[in-house]
């Protein structure tokens, strides 16, 4: 059975002037307490019963509403933990290329300026990479409330468009008093106890929000009509409709209530337009559309594209489909857009055939290595390449239409993928590791299919290599990686060739036609496919030892 997951859905909120001053007066409350917790907390409080009572006096708030905030900022703190580990694993490598870098220029352009840069650049990694580890010694936190962008901006006012301090000063304060979280459980009504919603007959929401004690004096309660949600409607109101009570018996065997439903969390935000809320909660899984009995659908995730491969129960490849994806250049927002309709096309597609959705473990780190660049061009591309949110929108598609998604280990997958099928069902090399990423998901053979790679190379042509010999002692996977060896270094002989035929172009450029001489010859550096395979052969086998004995 598949587990329910969690969706937030968000709404614009018609407020009049008075709504609008109590949610402001709310979340100044909640910002000064969300930041007087947090200091607390890093000066070594750590009873939080007796914060806990502190605050419910100091700041006016009742004990769901303390905990809400509790919660949030948790998790804030948590999310900063919890990424140290992937910085320290980014900066370590980014330090290990500039030296080899630096290495390289010292030998080839010494003094360059280049050079210095490359050592500037070395520097500023280090001090990073010694502040988050003496971070995590000392067990510090660093959480800046209301951005280090807008922070920094200070410092640079006419650049960031503001005519003094104090206009800066009156942004940065309604930055960090512009939202609070009303945390929700499945045991009170409508899923939450602070803010409560209702269907009207017209089918909107009514959001009754409980205000903190300390903003009571006029009311305990801001009513707000007329909610409705582009998307999740119906998943929310099926939420609230779920909440009911159910008798139980007490240990005694005394007849009792319960209520039992959706916890329901709420959100609201306060942006240039005015209020949000967001809706947080768990969404069932629909009934299962898809069976791994029929084969699986593969996708492979790339710079600029999605390579899409349809397989059989066999592994046979069926149809693949490749769905452009250019994230390069646009806003945030225009990014997601595409991210989610191409991942809808897969999650359809998918859907249509009956197939599971194979891809690959959630490691961006490995997927970028792999993606290396080779130049300014495809660089770029690279780094706009949001292959989480890419992942997380094919896993939300594929679950709201009830199809299962299976996720692999991404290890040799665009090596199997050009070895082993582009050439041999004619497909691209990206179309060829969707292939063999769904294999994968079904758990069939890895092993190789051809004794020499014959594989496209970047740009335009191919290479070719022998493949090293399998020791069967040890997992497909050791076998993987010397091809993947090969295949590297033979990529590497082929950039370094078409370089030193552009530079012998240059040098000697060919003759015009009418004064080329008659008979002239010209030779090419390109060498027949079965080249390699007479190197290095004794008389026996090849069929012109004479030949190969002169090559």
């Amino acid at each position: 059975m598949v587990n329910p997951r969690l969706y937030t859905y968000q709404s614009r909120l018609a407020l009049g002037a008075g709504q609008s001053a109590w949610l402001d007066a709310y979340a100044a409350l909640y910002g000064r307490a969300e930041r007087g917790l947090f200091a607390a907390l890093q000066a070594g409080s750590s009873d939080l019963n007796a914060l806990k009572r502190e605050f419910l006096v100091r700041h006016g708030l009742t004990a769901r509403q303390f905990n809400a905030m509790r919660i949030s900022l948790q998790g804030k703190i948590d999310s900063i933990v919890v990424s140290r580990a992937e910085r320290v694993a980014t900066l370590t490598r980014q330090i290990r290329h500039a030296v080899t870098v630096i290495g390289r220029l010292e030998e080839q352009a010494p003094g360059s300026a280049r050079l210095h840069q490359k050592r500037r650049r070395l520097g500023i990694l280090h001090a990073r990479l010694d502040q988050i580890q003496a971070d995590q010694k000392a067990g510090r936190v660093r959480l800046c409330f209301g951005s280090r962008k807008l922070f920094r901006a200070q410092f640079a006012l006419a650049q960031n468009g503001y005519a003094s301090h104090a206009e800066w000063k009156a942004d940065w304060q309604a930055q960090r008093d512009a939202q609070f979280f009303v945390l929700g459980s499945k045991d009170e009504t409508a899923g939450n106890q602070s803010c409560q919603a209702s269907v009207e007959e017209d089918g909107t929401l009514t959001l009754k929000l409980r205000l903190p004690d300390a903003l009571a004096a006029e009311g305990r309660y801001i009513t707000i009509p007329g909610v409705h949600f582009a998307y999740g409607h119906e998943d929310i109101v099926a939420a609230l409709l779920s909440s009911q009570r159910v008798q139980i018996q007490t240990k005694h065997d005394k007849p009792a209530y319960r209520r039992t439903g959706t916890a329901i969390s709420y959100r609201f935000v306060r942006d240039v337009k005015g209020w949000r809320v967001f809706v947080c909660m768990a969404v069932r899984a629909p009934v299962r559309t898809t069976h791994r009995q029929c084969g699986a659908i593969g996708v492979d995730v790339n710079a600029d594209h999605l390579a899409v491969s349809e397989i059989d129960s066999s592994g046979n490849l069926v149809r693949t489909l490749r769905i452009d994806l250019a994230t390069y250049g646009k806003s945030r927002q225009q990014a997601e857009a595409l991210i989610g309709d191409a991942c809808v096309v897969i999650a359809e597609f998918a859907s249509a055939a009956g197939k599971p959705v194979v891809h690959e473990l959630l490691d961006f780190a490995r997927k970028k290595a792999e993606l290396e660049a080779t130049g300014a061009r495809y660089s770029r591309m690279l780094s706009s390449l949001s292959y989480s949110r890419i992942i997380t929108n094919i896993d939300s598609a594929c679950f709201r239409r009830g199809v299962e998604t299976i996720a692999v280990n991404p290890a040799y997958t665009s090596v199997i993928g050009a070895v082993n099928h582009a050439k041999r069902h004619g497909i691209s090399v990206h179309m060829g590791a969707a292939c063999a990423i769904a294999r994968r998901g079904l758990g069939l053979s890895e092993r190789p299919v051809v004794r020499s790679g014959h594989v496209p190379a970047r740009g335009s042509g191919h290479v070719t290599f022998a493949l090293p010999v399998r020791n069967r002692a040890k997992h497909v996977w050791s076998l993987w990686a010397g091809v993947k060896r090969s295949l590297q270094a033979a990529h590497a002989a082929h950039v370094r060739s078409d370089r030193e035929r552009a530079k012998a172009r240059s040098r000697s450029a060919p003759s015009a036609p009418a004064t080329r001489p008659m008979g002239a010859i010209q030779t090419s550096g390109v060498r027949s496919p079965g080249a390699n395979r007479h190197q290095h052969c004794s008389g026996d086998v090849c069929s012109n030892p004479r030949g190969c004995a002169q090559g």
